[in-house]
């Protein structure tokens, strides 16, 4: 039985692991921060992806038509923008809340496209697998670190399992393989993803400043998001 977060902040005098140095009351506040943040993130994902869903017309015209499409992909492209400006300026308030908004809004439209062209049973599976997964492997790394362990070592293994999964992405615009391909693809994406939600839970007790709230938040937000792509990615192959 993994202990509740409950037992774990009442327990060894609050310390999150073995060798804690700081206050554990100002990690325990951060981490509740970061999730706090977290949840109105996936709470406004949830409304857009919603709004995009179930409103064919705005579905139709960004997946089928070419001016739709032209704005689909800039708003894809600007995902990656937004997270390179927001870990440039995550300290700087009030900016750091504006760019996590418009990251969580872009990020949700993507999502809410992806699921507009998917069958709703599949949607839902991947839903309840993501939330499993997220919930069990949080719960994990916070056993974890509480017994002493340290998930550091994941992080070129990741690195490498990342290089390898683009440079298969790229292979696959040359020498497709067809839903064989997509299901492979998926696959591997959602264990890659999972395993950066350990390392970068990890990092969130015992690692990040606390003045990273927004960066800590956008991380966790992106390893999730990714999970929910990949495992959707997987079903529909």
């Amino acid at each position: 039985m993994y202990p509740k977060v409950g037992d774990l902040e009442a327990g060894n005098n609050g310390r999150l692991y073995p060798t804690m140095l700081e206050n554990p009351q100002f990690r325990w506040a951060f981490i509740r921060k970061v999730y706090t943040i977290l949840s109105v993130q996936f709470l406004l994902t949830v409304g857009v992806a919603a709004g995009v869903v179930f409103t064919p017309r705005v579905s139709q015209f960004f997946g089928l038509t070419k001016p739709g499409l032209i704005i689909y992909f800039a708003v894809v492209v600007s995902t990656f923008i937004l997270v390179c400006i927001l870990s440039c300026f995550h300290n700087r308030h009030p900016l750091n809340f504006i760019l996590l908004g418009l990251f969580t809004i872009a990020m949700a439209f993507v999502i809410g496209m992806a699921c507009a062209f998917t069958h709703g049973k599949i949607v839902m599976l991947a839903v309840i697998l993501t939330s499993v997964a997220v919930v069990s492997l949080t719960l994990f790394t916070f056993w974890g670190a509480w017994r002493g362990l340290d998930f550091s070592f994941l992080e070129p293994f990741l690195f490498c399992a990342f290089l390898i999964l683009t440079a298969f992405v790229l292979l696959q615009v040359f020498w497709p393989m067809g839903k064989l391909g997509q299901t492979c693809y998926g696959a591997a994406g959602a264990i890659i993803f999972s395993g950066y939600l350990i390392y970068d839970t990890d990092n969130l007790i015992k690692r990040f400043d606390y003045d990273h709230y927004v960066l800590a938040s956008a991380t966790l937000y992106t390893d999730i998001i990714n999970i929910f792509s990949m495992l959707l990615t997987m079903l529909r192959g």
